[in-house]
């Protein structure tokens, strides 16, 4: 039989582990724990202490009595609250090779649970999307089938939405696609020179009719000289597309969008690199201030009914946050309720990036 780990050799062992670890000894009690540990339990652990007192969530005090007594390793969860933020840990607990003893270490898959979620709500949220106009669709394709088959009048007002649901359809598949195809490209490295003016003079070109009709006046502020940066030139075209439409169909009640490029140098956000700022400013309703941080999530909305009835899919300022940080820029969003928002976007001008 092995001798008893010393607590001085055990704690050496223990401070070289890169996660949370304690070792308790046969007879139930701490014999060392690491600063992981410690900083994880957030109190003072004291060698000697029943784990009991230590580790007190029954799941993992059940896991580690059943240890201590049959020698077999045991997995379970362990939650820990760390600046009123939840953390989610995998407990492992195994014989340490001495005597009767122990080792519970500590993995933190708080990242994996929560991308986990995100999956779980992103495919709840796309099926919620999907279900309103397939649901419609199934029953004006019922109605024109059955009780309509020779009303010429509903097979007009029918087909008008159902060619509107099935365009809905069309533009949540296309953004999804596209949020894919962003993500997916987030780490690969930028390689045209793209300027700046004439893009944002295209999107300006692009919503002249479309702000005419809207009775809204969009103005372009330009420099004269040209503005280059490294960029993905459709990526970026996409952002300040989205933005121009946005501040047209949410903020055109202002009667007015401006688009504005400036060049500014020394930016601490871009750490002391000189970049350039591109913002879409609107003179509209405004959003409330609790909305601002959740607005880049996907498929959230202001106001649902509104952002549906103008072919909203949720999903374009999720796609603008992604593009923005492949190109290492900064996205900033500020609203004043009754006077308007200002989308302002950050890029760096570094030959890299």
């Amino acid at each position: 039989m092995s001798d008893p780990l010393p607590s001085q050799s055990a704690a050496a062992l223990l401070a070289a582990f890169p996660i949370p670890a304690l070792l308790i000894t046969a007879d139930g009690r701490v014999l060392s724990a690491n600063p992981h540990m410690r900083e994880l339990l957030a109190s003072t652990v004291a060698e000697g202490q029943p784990y009991v007192a230590v580790l007190r969530q029954p799941a993992l005090v059940e896991a580690l009595e059943a240890t201590l007594k049959d020698g077999t390793p045991r997995k379970t969860r362990y939650l820990a609250q760390s600046g009123g933020k939840e953390s989610v840990y995998e407990a492992f607990t195994a014989p340490s090779g001495t005597e009767g003893s122990v080792l519970v270490s500590f993995l933190d898959i708080s990242d994996l649970e929560h991308a986990g979620q995100m999956r779980r709500d992103f495919v709840a949220n796309v099926s919620h999307e999907l279900r309103t106009p397939l649901t419609a669709l199934m029953g004006f394709i019922e109605t024109l089938q059955g009780p309509a088959r020779d009303d010429s009048v509903a097979h007009a007002q029918f087909l008008e939405i159902m060619a509107s649901e099935a365009a809905r359809m069309e533009r949540l598949v296309s953004d999804l696609l596209s949020l894919s195809r962003v993500e997916a490209e987030e780490r690969l490295p930028l390689r045209d020179r793209v300027e700046l003016g004439p893009l944002l003079a295209s999107v300006r070109t692009t919503f002249a009719t479309r702000a005419e009709e809207a009775d809204v006046e969009l103005v372009a502020e330009l420099p004269a000289e040209p503005i280059t940066l490294l960029a993905h030139a459709d990526q970026l075209l996409q952002v300040f597309t989205n933005l121009v439409e946005n501040a047209i169909k949410y903020g055109g009640s202002g009667g007015k969008v401006v688009l504005n490029l400036r060049r500014i140098d020394g930016q601490p956000a871009l750490r002391g690199q000189p970049g350039v700022l591109v913002s879409v400013t609107d003179f509209g309703a405004g959003i409330d201030p609790h909305h601002i941080p959740r607005l880049t999530e996907r498929f959230y909305r202001v106001d649902s009914h509104r952002s549906r009835e103008v072919g909203g899919t949720g999903l374009g300022l999720a796609i603008v946050k992604h593009i923005v940080q492949r190109h290492r820029g900064r996205l900033k969003i500020e609203s004043e309720l009754g006077k308007g928002t200002e989308f302002s976007v950050l890029l760096p001008l570094g030959v890299e990036i």
